[in-house]
């Protein structure tokens, strides 16, 4: 997230009246009590004297905390890790250093003490209100993002013989198959890469397998901007549909009873990089190929509730607090209005622009988070880059692999920001036309 280095500091600690003490602050050990000279806070850096009872060292430290304010928070439209939503960010300041009264933050937790288990406990309960998760349906909270999946799932739903049937609409769909190709024997029965993956396929024209384990997809690619609006229904009898959901999970209500597997990184819609969210089916939990390591084995996590080796701890308390924040809004289906008249904005704006803006995907199916559009004159794209992160809007540069630009505006984007971008859109387009 673009910020300055003194805003990005002071997030984590804010210089407010009650950081100046009237008394020495004392550290009280048994054997060993240190004392710390009152420094009242400067704007240069002072040299604070430590005294202990064997010797005196001497550690110059930095005393200029500003609190950080919305004023110094810029647009962030990067596709993740992404924006977040300022009150959350907020309310994680205020209990950094001292959680709840525990004397401790979450970072320095025991992730098996009571403090971290009820977190852990209530992001999983809110998580499954918010998604109306079915009881048969097992919450685990994971580690090494989405792409570690592409391995996972089929190491524990098939044996190296099973065939899997995968629709590829992006670059996503298709990194997921090429490992699916070294433990099972999956099959692309649609491919939307002659066209740049910019539609969707008729789900009457796949050619499934019956005898398919699963129907995978990629509800929303990230880098093209194609999301399906439903969803394909597998049509053999022990077939399950798995979705990749990373950059479009919590945006908008799913029938999550449709699914077999949905998986997600966090880093897009409800919290930091690190965590990696996966909703399976419990009858599907506990066939693992033999040669699956133990930490990809499904049927591992879920009996250890997500606890089977330090998890990460913080990330998860993040996506606690950003659940909550979703439910104060009323619920998914709040949250998805708010989307669609963000996205419906901003591609009025590239539609009326009378082709100075394009957007290549085609209508029915463009994404509410990743908006990718080109310049008619791809020389000036640089420039629009470069000025908009000159008003505060910053990684609006399209990915490596398709160029152009991309502003992904996920749940934590305000609208203010998609007004703001389509405002300088437009007085860009006057002034380059």
């Amino acid at each position: 997230m673009a910020m300055s280095a003194a805003a990005s500091q002071s997030f984590l600690l804010n210089n407010t009246s009650k950081s100046t003490h009237p008394t020495p602050l004392t550290l009280k050990s048994p054997t060993h009590p240190s004392t710390f000279p009152t420094t009242p806070l400067t704007s240069t850096y002072k040299s604070i004297s430590i005294t202990c009872s064997s010797a005196a060292t001497t550690t110059t430290t930095p005393t200029t905390l500003q609190a950080s304010t919305s004023s110094d928070r810029v647009f962030n439209f990067a596709a993740g890790p992404a924006t977040l939503p300022e009150n959350v960010l907020k309310k994680a300041q205020a209990d950094l250093v001292n959680w709840r009264g525990s004397g401790m933050s979450v970072m320095e937790m025991s992730h098996r003490g009571k403090e971290f288990l009820s977190i852990i406990q209530k992001a999983e309960s809110d998580l499954r209100t918010l998604l109306s998760i079915p009881e048969e349906y097992a919450v685990l909270f994971l580690q090494g993002g989405a792409t570690t999946q592409f391995a996972a799932i089929p190491l524990n739903i098939c044996t190296p013989n099973d065939a899997v049937d995968y629709v590829v609409t992006g670059s996503w769909g298709d990194k997921a198959y090429k490992e699916a190709v070294k433990y099972c024997k999956p099959n692309v029965i649609w491919s939307g890469k002659s066209e740049k993956y910019t539609k969707i396929p008729n789900f009457d024209t796949l050619e499934q397998n019956p005898d398919a384990r699963y129907l995978h997809i990629c509800a929303n690619e990230t880098i093209h901007g194609v999301e399906f609006k439903n969803y394909p229904t597998p049509i053999g009898e022990k077939t399950v549909l798995v979705a990749d959901m990373s950059s479009n999970f919590c945006s908008k209500p799913v029938d999550v009873s449709k699914f077999g597997i949905i998986y997600a990184g966090a880093q897009k819609n409800v919290g930091p990089s690190g965590v990696t969210i996966v909703i399976i089916k419990k009858d599907l939990i506990g066939n693992a190929q033999g040669s699956t390591p133990v930490m990809l084995d499904y049927k591992i996590h879920a009996e250890n509730n997500s606890l089977y080796n330090t998890p990460p701890c913080y990330g998860i308390y993040m996506c606690g607090l950003v659940f909550e924040d979703l439910l104060e809004q009323g619920g998914l289906g709040e949250v998805e209005k708010k989307n669609k008249k963000k996205a419906e904005i901003l591609y009025e704006a590239i539609d009326s622009s009378n082709g100075f803006y394009r957007c290549p995907v085609e209508k029915s199916v463009r994404s509410l988070m990743n908006v990718p559009f080109t310049l008619a004159k791809p020389e000036l794209e640089g420039e629009f880059v470069k000025t908009a992160a000159g008003e505060e809007m910053v990684q609006l540069k399209g990915h490596r692999s398709v160029g152009g630009m991309r502003a992904s505006i996920y749940n934590a984007m305000p609208l203010a920001g998609v007004e703001k971008l389509v405002a300088f859109m437009k007085e860009f387009q006057v002034k380059h036309a």
